[in-house]
């Protein structure tokens, strides 16, 4: 596998009888940005949570490497423990357990270690000055009485707490005014600057990748990935939209 941290080869899958993705082969090497682009309906939350073992779906045939591991099989606690992290489109509320709690009782399940709460709540500090969260937020109830922008700073911040390996941001920008936008860009910036964190950001826009830096932008189209390229694939898009691949 040499210096590829996450593989995704000739990987078909769905969910019940229903086919999403066909053939999906992806590499990833540690420290990359991927932009994971395409129309709504393509698939690519589908593949955003087949990475991530989401439960729902089903491989059909094809494999998942992750640090030279197969983990076709493996349950999303697993994948998390190894190093893997994904964000949602629509963050759940989750009563009676603290943004500081389900943070810190993350880290211990990755780490395996008991997390100092002082610690833990300096570097929260730190990191949520960066996304403009003021500091009470630490003590409410994740995501509970949040706006959709509270929601998606509260998961940047558990992907800046946390250090994953690899993230997957799903449409991380979706529902966000400009000044959100920005915000949760720098901290995926932040993130960007953890030498070996890769990201696959899943998105139709490209309002999200302004600032960041992309290595590889991928089409996908009716769960078929149509064109490779780089940040100018993205630029082109921008321009003129997804015609040229729905009509190949």
């Amino acid at each position: 596998m040499g210096n590829i941290l996450l593989s995704a080869a000739d990987l078909s899958a769905g969910i019940k009888e229903k086919q999403i993705l066909s053939k999906i082969n992806l590499e990833i090497k540690p420290g990359e940005t991927h932009i994971l682009l395409g129309p709504n309906g393509a698939g690519k939350s589908t593949l955003g949570n087949v990475l991530m073992g989401h439960p729902s779906y089903t491989v059909n045939s094809g494999k998942i490497i992750f640090s030279g591991e197969d983990i076709t099989e493996y349950s999303p606690d697993k994948r998390a423990k190894l190093g893997m992290f994904m964000t949602f489109q629509s963050p759940i509320e989750i009563p009676g357990i603290t943004v500081t709690k389900f943070i810190r009782s993350a880290m211990e399940q990755i780490t395996g270690k008991r997390q100092n709460l002082f610690q833990v709540r300096k570097t929260m500090e730190e990191k949520m000055k960066l996304l403009n969260m003021d500091f009470s937020y630490a003590d409410r109830d994740l995501n509970v009485g949040f706006s959709g922008g509270e929601r998606k700073k509260a998961e940047i911040l558990q992907l800046l707490m946390l250090e994953p390996k690899f993230a997957i941001l799903d449409e991380t920008d979706s529902g966000l005014d400009v000044d959100a936008v920005r915000t949760v860009s720098k901290g995926i910036e932040a993130y960007q600057q953890k030498d070996d964190g890769a990201l696959l950001i899943i998105t139709h826009s490209t309002k999200i990748l302004e600032s960041l830096k992309v290595d590889y932008a991928h089409v996908l189209v009716k769960g078929h990935i149509v064109e490779t390229g780089g940040a100018e694939l993205v630029e082109e898009i921008n321009k003129n939209g997804f015609e040229r691949f729905l009509t190949a």
